[in-house]
């Protein structure tokens, strides 16, 4: 098993780590740890200016994934069209959740949470932690489209806030 999953990330890909978002990976490396002998992806967050190590093996169990495919962006960009679908849940439920689906890893997933939290001028503000969970899901979402689109950050963002404007005109 080990062999064939080697071959799905290569040194230069990037990546997607659920809980971090697009990474890549600088290297694949072999570390002994507690006396065993571990092949590694090394995965640099640049924006985040950090490091992580992920055994081989496990890479897939964690669920890191490749980028999405340009389709799966589209598929992005109209749930963000989409009405906004809040429950009427309490909000540490609500709050639970939207963790959870940025944490998922899966961009459509983030895109729901971008809809749902999105607010126009003229709606009532954001408490701290809607924006605080608004502002990550919006950065995971702009990061994937900038990486599959190719584009820079700003311009993905750019991208992202005219589907969102265009959204509530």
């Amino acid at each position: 098993m080990t062999k064939t999953k080697k071959s799905e990330f290569r040194p230069n890909d990037y990546v997607v780590y659920p809980a971090h978002g697009v990474g890549q990976i600088i290297s694949i490396e072999e570390q002994e740890i507690a006396g065993l002998s571990l092949e590694l992806f090394v995965i640099s967050f640049e924006k985040d200016k950090m490091t992580l190590r992920v055994p081989t093996h496990k890479a897939s169990e964690v669920g890191m994934r490749s980028l999405s495919s340009p389709d799966v962006v589209s598929k992005a960009m109209t749930t963000l069209k989409g009405k906004a679908k809040v429950k009427r849940a309490m909000w540490s439920r609500r709050a639970q959740e939207y963790e959870q689906k940025i944490n998922s890893g899966d961009l459509i997933a983030i895109a729901e949470v971008v809809r749902d939290l999105h607010r126009t001028d003229d709606q009532r503000e954001q408490s701290y932690s809607e924006r605080q969970l608004y502002e990550a899901a919006l950065e995971r979402l702009t990061r994937e489209v900038a990486a599959v689109s190719g584009v820079g950050e700003t311009d993905a963002q750019k991208k992202v806030d005219a589907v969102l404007v265009g959204r509530a005109a």
